[in-house]
């Protein structure tokens, strides 16, 4: 009898865990997301003006036009193109830093660098940890303004109120350095792009 006892009593407590951690936590977590963090607890989803999703501000991207900010370079591509699903992959190239494939890339970006009068600085040249990071740092940023500013044929100061604007603090306000969001800040650009077009 005890052990019929014993073993009723771990069926229990099991099916109590599993209720515990499998079902009423998990639906707790998202209703507290849902409610005081919407935006966040959806992956943090930009939209354009038609409502249609362009990216996760979370997500890194990547942008060769001359017009916007380049972000940091990346081993994983979030999308190939307009019809691309975002694949939601991440991860580094797993390059020893030895490696010559990863020196010479290193290289060609920082040559590359160089062609465009930057200054070669780690998060324009070394790709993240994750490869999907969305931030590049205040000198970065500010060492494409130029290009970006020419490109457009606006003034740096009107485009330095939007790195501002776009630029997230220290998480806690004591860890970390304060990054520039890329997507946010080259979805302004296009903002103002498409504002001058229909005035």
């Amino acid at each position: 009898m005890a052990i019929i006892r014993e073993t009723i009593r771990a069926i229990f407590i099991t099916l109590m865990l599993w209720l515990l951690t499998a079902i009423i936590y998990p639906l707790i977590i998202l209703v507290v997301g849902q409610v005081l963090l919407p935006y966040q607890a959806d992956g943090s989803i930009m939209r354009n003006l038609n409502n249609e999703a362009i990216g996760s501000a979370l997500i890194g991207q990547v942008f060769t036009s001359e017009r916007y900010f380049h972000p940091r370079p990346s081993t994983v591509r979030y999308s190939q193109g307009k019809k691309a699903k975002p694949t939601g992959i991440s991860g580094a190239s797993n390059l020893a830093a030895s490696n010559p494939e990863l020196l010479n890339r290193i290289l060609e970006q920082a040559n590359q660098l160089r062609d465009e009068n930057l200054q070669p600085i780690a998060d324009i040249i070394y790709t993240s940890g994750s490869g999907l990071d969305p931030h590049i740092s205040l000198r970065a940023a500010r060492q494409q303004l130029t290009r970006v500013a020419s490109a457009r044929g606006v003034k740096e100061e009107e485009i330095l109120r939007l790195i501002t604007r776009y630029t997230d603090g220290r998480f806690l306000w004591i860890f970390g350095e304060p990054g520039v969001n890329v997507l946010r800040l080259n979805y302004a650009l296009y903002l103002q792009d498409f504002n001058r077009q229909e005035n």
